[in-house]
C-alpha cells in the first residue's frame, strides 16, 4: 500500500496535466499537533465553493485514494480549516457517496471525459462502478472511444485530402462518399433512379396486356411492348456498365473488388443482357436464355449502395452468423427427428402422403415454420400427437435466436446514427469555424487597409479627423509595425 501511495500524487498530477520532474516521492504534509488527538472528527471538505462534510474515518476507509490518504494535507487550508479542491463539485458528490456506501455510480448526464479525469484525480479505479451502472459506462466508453477514432480517421482523410492528385482516388471517394461535390450526387441519384427503372420494368413485363391473336392464352407487356422494354433495359444496362467498370477503374484493389459480393452482384445483373445479344432465336437456346433472365432480380440488391436500411440489415446478418447457424442446425435436427417419428406413425394408413421419411421433410417444414399448408395432414391419433408438438417445437427454436439478432441490429443501427451524426456535427463545426475565419480574416483586412490609410495621411501631414482617439493608437501602431514587417521581409526575399 505504501508503494502504491509513493506513486498516486504523480499519477493525479500527470492528470490534471502537470508532470512532476522528481525521482523522490513528496515529503510529508504538514499536519497541526491539535489535529492529531482526535480518534475521528468531522472534515469540511470545499470543492470551487460548495462544501461537504464527512467523518474522517469514512475517507480512511479506502487509503489508497487521495481523500483516504494523508496527502490530503496537501490541499488543507487553515485559514478557512477546510480542504479545498477547485474541481467538479457535481461529480465529486458521485465520488463522497462512494466513500459513505463503498458503491460508485456513474452520472448518466455528466461527460464521460469530465468523469474519468475526476476519478484519477481522487485516485479511484473505474473497476469499481457497480453493477447496476457498469453497462453504461462501458456503453458510453465505447461510443467514446469510436468517436475519438472517427475524429482521428477524419482529420487524416482530410489531410491527405490534400495530397490527392491522382484522378483514381478522387473518384473512389466520390463513389464511396457521393455527398462531397456536386457530380457525385448526381451520379448517385442517376443510378438509383435506374434501379428502380429496371426493377420495375422486370415487374411490368409480366403483367397480362390482351389476348394472343389467332390462338388461345394470354400476351404478356413483355411480349407486347417488345421493342420498348428492350430499349429501356438496353438503357439501363448501359448505366450500370459504366457504372461498374468507372468503379473498377477507380478501385485501390482491382481484385479485392472484382472479388467483392456487390461487384459479383453487379456483373449477374447486367451478364443475362450481354448473353441474349448473342443467342439466336433457336427455341432451345431461348428457353436456356428465359432461365437466365431470373438473374436480373439481383439488381434490386444494388439498393443496397442507396439504403442505409440495407445496409444495416446485411451487417446484423453477418455480425449474427453464429447465431443463424445455431438456428439453422437446431432446424434441421428437429425436422428430420420429427419426420421419423411422423413417418412410422403414418406409414400404415391407407392412401397417405408421408411414404418416406424424405417425402416427410416437406410437413414438418411447413409445421414447424408456422405455415401450415394442409395439403399433408396425420390422420392417426399418434401422428397428430406428433404434429401437436411438431408445432409447438418450432415456435420456441425459431423464437430463441430472435432477441440477439434484434440487439445485434438495434446496437449497429445505433452505432450508425451516432457516426452520421458526429459527421453532421463536425461538418458544422468546420463549416462555423470557417465562417469565423473569413470574418476575422475580413475584419482584419479593412482595418489593416484603414490603418494605412491613416499613417499615409498622417505622413503626407494631414490632419487626422476627431474621431480618431487615443484608443486607436495602439492599434495604428500595430499595424505600422506590421507593415515594416512586411516591407523588410519582401527587402530580405529580394536581397536573397
Amino acid at each position: 500500500m505504501a508503494s502504491v501511495a509513493a506513486w498516486l500524487p504523480f499519477a493525479r498530477a500527470a492528470a490534471i496535466g502537470w508532470v512532476p520532474i522528481a525521482t523522490h516521492p513528496l515529503p510529508p504534509p504538514p499536519i497541526p499537533k491539535d489535529r492529531r488527538k482526535a480518534d475521528d472528527e468531522k472534515l469540511l471538505i470545499n470543492v470551487s465553493g460548495r462544501r461537504f462534510e464527512t467523518w474522517r474515518n469514512t475517507l480512511e476507509k479506502y487509503p489508497d485514494t487521495l481523500l483516504g490518504s494523508n496527502e490530503r494535507e496537501f490541499f488543507y487550508d487553515e485559514e478557512s480549516k477546510e480542504y479545498f479542491f477547485d474541481r467538479d463539485p457535481d461529480i465529486f458528490r458521485h465520488i463522497l457517496n462512494y466513500y459513505r456506501t463503498g458503491k460508485l455510480h456513474y452520472p448518466k448526464h455528466e461527460c464521460l471525459t469530465s468523469y474519468d479525469e475526476e476519478l484519477a484525480f481522487f485516485g479511484i479505479l473505474p473497476d469499481v462502478i457497480g453493477d447496476c451502472c457498469y453497462e453504461d459506462y462501458r456503453d458510453r466508453k465505447r461510443e467514446n472511444a469510436e468517436r475519438l477514432m472517427d475524429d482521428k480517421l477524419s482529420e487524416n482523410g482530410d489531410q491527405n485530402l490534400q495530397q490527392l492528385l491522382d484522378i483514381r482516388q478522387k473518384m473512389w471517394r466520390a463513389f464511396q462518399n457521393p455527398h462531397i461535390s456536386t457530380a457525385a450526387l448526381v451520379f448517385y441519384y442517376v443510378t438509383g433512379f435506374f434501379i428502380a427503372v429496371s426493377v420495375l420494368a422486370n415487374v411490368v413485363e409480366t403483367v397480362p396486356c390482351g389476348n394472343r391473336p389467332g390462338r388461345a392464352g394470354t400476351l404478356s407487356c413483355g411480349e407486347r411492348y417488345k421493342i420498348v422494354f428492350f430499349c429501356l433495359d438496353t438503357a439501363c444496362v448501359m448505366i450500370f456498365t459504366a457504372e461498374y467498370l468507372l468503379r473498377l477503374f477507380a478501385a485501390p484493389s482491382r481484385c479485392k473488388f472484382a472479388r467483392s459480393v456487390m461487384s459479383i452482384i453487379d456483373v449477374v445483373a447486367i451478364l443475362p443482357y450481354y448473353i441474349g445479344l448473342g443467342i439466336t432465336d433457336n427455341d432451345d437456346v431461348s428457353g436456356a436464355f428465359v432461365t437466365l433472365r431470373v438473374f436480373r432480380v439481383f439488381r434490386i440488391f444494388k439498393f443496397s449502395r442507396h439504403s442505409q436500411g440495407l445496409r444495416i440489415l446485411g451487417y446484423t446478418l453477418k455480425s449474427c452468423a453464429s447465431e443463424l447457424g445455431f438456428l439453422v442446425f437446431s432446424l434441421a435436427m428437429a425436422i428430420i427427428i420429427f419426420a421419423t417419428v411422423m413417418f412410422y406413425a403414418e406409414k400404415n394408413v391407407e392412401g397417405t402422403n408421408f411414404t418416406s421419411i424424405p417425402s416427410a421433410f416437406w410437413y414438418t417444414i411447413v409445421t414447424m415454420t408456422t405455415l401450415g399448408y394442409g395439403d399433408m395432414v396425420p390422420k392417426t391419433i399418434a401422428g397428430k400427437i406428433v404434429g401437436g408438438v411438431c408445432s409447438l417445437s418450432g415456435v420456441l427454436v425459431i423464437a430463441l435466436p430472435v432477441p440477439v439478432i434484434v440487439s445485434n441490429f438495434s446496437r449497429i443501427y445505433h452505432q450508425n446514427q451516432r457516426a452520421d451524426k458526429r459527421k453532421a456535427q463536425r461538418k458544422a463545426r468546420l463549416a462555423r469555424i470557417r465562417i469565423a475565419k473569413a470574418s476575422s480574416g475580413a475584419a482584419f483586412v479593412s482595418k489593416k487597409k484603414a490603418a494605412e490609410a491613416r499613417l499615409a495621411a498622417q505622413e503626407s501631414g494631414l490632419q487626422l479627423e476627431e474621431f480618431y482617439k487615443e484608443e486607436d493608437i495602439f492599434e495604428l501602431q500595430h499595424h505600422h509595425l506590421l507593415r515594416c514587417l512586411e516591407k523588410t521581409t519582401v527587402s530580405l526575399d529580394t536581397f536573397v
